[in-house]
């Protein structure tokens, strides 16, 4: 396995649990149909010329309408990220992630290049402005990471989940370092956020991971069949640019940032950080 290619232990049978309070099948149907008619609009506009002037605005409220027509509140903490180049990376849990990280700025996403083949799909994210990585081949790690750069020199913001792979949102993995060379490389912040589900008791949820063998139709289904899912999105202080001489360093500081409470929480307030080695419920 390479660098790109991380393994995560969760699986569908020892990390997601059953919902405890399911919606009717025909309220889950109809917030599946009001994700398709979002989606369908949003494909009409990457089709069209008018794709280029759509305001930032647009994208991030549109992205928490997206989250929200499949059931799920949003609730984002922290100050909202700089302008310019900004590499914003955040922990991995579900397919829900890359529309809340939108929700907070609107950034150039990485994805693994087998997307790029895909039917209707991948011409789409081509066209949307989707960065491919070739996680497979190390030889193709300085082109990914000189692309990023330049992603990012042109004032864009680029979108990464350095774990490499989903967790269960009870654990998670370390941050892998080779995106952060790109910020280190195009002289730019650091924009960590923290992403967790909380079912309406307030416990952690995994009913909106999307790991191991788990299917997306699968995944889908049990988020919109979910009661009481909010998704929270914390916005962390941001790493400065120039702060830290290498890689190793940035990433960490990147990761240990998801775990330090904002100015004026106390410590402990938030919970202990889950634990990288197991993931056990």
């Amino acid at each position: 396995m390479s660098a790109w290619l991380p393994v995560a232990p969760c699986t569908p049978a020892t990390c997601v649990e059953p919902s405890r309070a399911a919606v009717a099948a025909p309220r889950a149907v109809l917030r599946l149909a009001a994700v398709a008619v979002l989606l369908l609009a949003a494909v009409a506009v990457v089709l069209t010329p008018v794709r280029r002037r759509v305001p930032a605005a647009v994208v991030t409220h549109w992205s928490r309408w997206v989250v929200r027509a499949a059931g799920v509140r949003v609730r984002v903490t922290g100050a909202a990220p700089p302008a310019g180049g900004l590499l914003l990376v955040a922990n991995h849990v579900s397919w829900l992630d890359i529309p809340l990280l939108a929700a907070v700025r609107p950034a150039r996403m990485l994805a693994k290049k087998e997307i790029r083949h895909w039917p209707v799909a991948g011409a789409l994210a081509a066209r949307g402005g989707v960065l491919f990585i070739e996680r497979d081949r190390l030889r193709a790690l300085p082109d990914t990471v000189a692309a990023l750069a330049l992603a990012l020199r042109t004032g864009a913001a680029v979108a990464a989940f350095p774990e490499g792979s989903t967790w269960c949102g009870r654990a998670h993995g370390a941050y892998r370092r080779a995106v952060f060379q790109a910020a280190l490389d195009a002289e730019v912040p650091v924009q960590p956020v923290r992403l967790r589900y909380r079912a309406r008791e307030r416990e952690v949820s995994t009913a909106a991971a999307f790991v191991g063998a788990d299917t997306l139709l699968a995944s889908v289904w049990r988020v919109a069949s979910a009661r009481g899912l909010t998704a929270e999105v914390e916005v962390c202080p941001v790493v400065p640019a120039g702060r830290h001489p290498d890689r190793r360093s940035l990433a960490e500081a990147a990761e240990a940032a998801r775990w330090t409470p904002p100015p004026g929480v106390p410590h402990g307030h938030q919970g202990k950080a889950p634990s990288k080695s197991m993931c056990v419920l």
